[in-house]
């Protein structure tokens, strides 16, 4: 079959999306005693996704092991916005698509698990030890209204970041002189930095950065080519970096997702962007989620804004695979179960 027109992607999205938010949390499953293996494990619940690890969880090697789940939920500006249905199905089958294009240099901590379809929203990896820096990597300037942005930077009249001196005649959604490596720190408050503030804090060493900036600079260039086909460009992105058992620097966590990279989208036409309503380049990640009018009191997303934004996922991800969008339109908690349970079996630890 081909893939879903917008009329379509409305009416799965109509018609399932209450369903497939349906359900219990990784938390209360376990609570509940649903996954008896998981009992007495210690759960960190993130903005959009909940991570699951302890002392017990360990491969027969001895490998710690991490259990990520993928959730609904969206947040901007470091606040819940909504529930987005879909949303951890679409991130699940978007990151795996780009890890299978990029991990034979950036490497991967994550288990292979038979059976366990791209689109399960769990995720089976080392526990690594994380570099506490976010590795941003920027090849326009997008308009930001996030404190890290370079825009913001530039807008207010700096012309050094992160290390790099940023001419005056840069505009707007305009292309950068090259492709900008730009560390974020990992706090409360993120902050941009140069690599030697990094250095100088103990964070990673020099050679260690290097192997990083160039790594990711190399697969960015491998996504930049394989979103080109697919009529868009990749406008920035967000990896982090931990350390193996070996002692190996992996990539950890989502690779290149909607929710970790801003694409615009070509006009094949006349291989300019495609531009909306207020004539910026139309944006297919979250960032279109940052420009939405949320609710006064509450901050969040109406239902209606949240269907608008799960079609725009949904049409996304078709892009990037050229496939058919198939979900699994079983409650969350069924999913949650399923995938668990077949990843514990593989690993040797379901009782």
């Amino acid at each position: 079959m081909g893939l879903m027109d917008r009329q379509e992607i409305e009416a799965l999205v109509k018609d399932y999306g209450s369903r497939v938010n349906e359900g219990r949390t990784i938390k209360e499953l376990i609570n509940d005693g649903e996954i008896p293996e998981l009992k007495g494990c210690q759960i960190y619940e993130g903005k959009v996704s909940n991570c699951v690890y302890g002392d017990t969880l360990k491969t027969n090697d001895g490998i710690p092991i991490r259990l990520m789940y993928r959730s609904n939920r969206v947040s901007t500006h470091d606040q819940h916005r909504g529930t987005i249905p879909f949303k951890d199905q679409v991130l699940a089958l978007n990151h795996h698509l780009m890890l299978e294009l990029v991990k034979g240099i950036l490497g991967s901590s994550q288990f292979k698990i038979p059976d366990l379809t791209p689109t399960s929203t769990v995720i089976a990896a080392e526990n690594l030890s994380p570099i506490q820096f976010e590795n941003v990597l920027r090849l326009y300037m997008a308009e930001s209204s996030t404190s890290t942005s370079l825009y913001q930077h530039w807008l207010s009249g700096e012309r050094e970041f992160c290390g790099h001196k940023l001419p005056n005649n840069l505009s707007p959604n305009g292309k950068l002189p090259y492709l900008m490596d730009t560390p974020s720190t990992k706090a409360k408050n993120d902050e941009s930095v140069s690599p030697q503030y990094l250095f100088d804090k103990g964070i990673c060493t020099e050679q260690e950065y290097m192997e990083i900036r160039n790594n990711s600079i190399l697969v960015f260039g491998i996504i930049l080519e394989h979103d080109r086909k697919k009529g868009m460009i990749p406008v920035d992105t967000k990896l982090e970096h931990g350390r193996n058992h070996k002692g190996e620097i992996v990539v950890m966590d989502e690779v290149f997702t909607l929710d970790s990279t801003r694409r615009w989208k070509l006009d094949l036409e006349s291989g300019s962007f495609e531009l909306d309503e207020q004539g910026r380049p139309k944006s297919y990640s979250k960032e279109f989620v940052r420009g939405m009018k949320f609710d006064s009191k509450t901050g969040l997303l109406s239902p209606k804004q949240e269907l608008e934004v799960a079609v725009r996922y949904i049409e996304t991800i078709q892009h990037i695979s050229g496939k058919r969008f198939e979900p699994d339109l079983r409650p969350r908690d069924e999913r949650i179960v399923e995938s668990t349970n077949l990843i514990l079996k593989h690993l040797g630890l379901k009782k």
